[in-house]
């Protein structure tokens, strides 16, 4: 089994708030997904360089489940780049790691 973790930007790369109704789209569309996820709705902040530059990120992170590897990270891989580009971002993080049950 597959964990992913979707970093989910609250604000544009202008500075202004994600519209709330994007989270909730986001969500819907993981859930009819993968039947389920895992929403930690505490924020968190991204810190990272490039360059001479030093960016700042709020997010919130969403998480689910998959047996099917590949379809998985085909859907994955598809709403990364509708993430990106309707919420006119440079790049959406999605961690991916093996994981296991008791």
């Amino acid at each position: 089994m597959r964990e992913y973790e979707v970093y989910v930007p609250l604000n544009d790369n202008d500075g202004r708030p994600i519209d709330p109704e994007k989270l909730r789209w986001l969500k819907r569309r993981l859930v009819l997904e993968f039947g389920g996820l895992t929403y930690f709705p505490q924020e968190n902040e991204g810190v990272w360089k490039v360059g001479a530059f030093t960016f700042r990120d709020k997010v919130v992170i969403l998480r689910v489940l998959a047996n099917d590897v590949e379809k998985a990270e085909a859907f994955l891989t598809a709403l990364k780049e509708d993430v990106r580009r309707e919420w006119q971002q440079a790049d959406v993080l999605i961690v991916s790691r093996e994981v296991g049950t008791v």
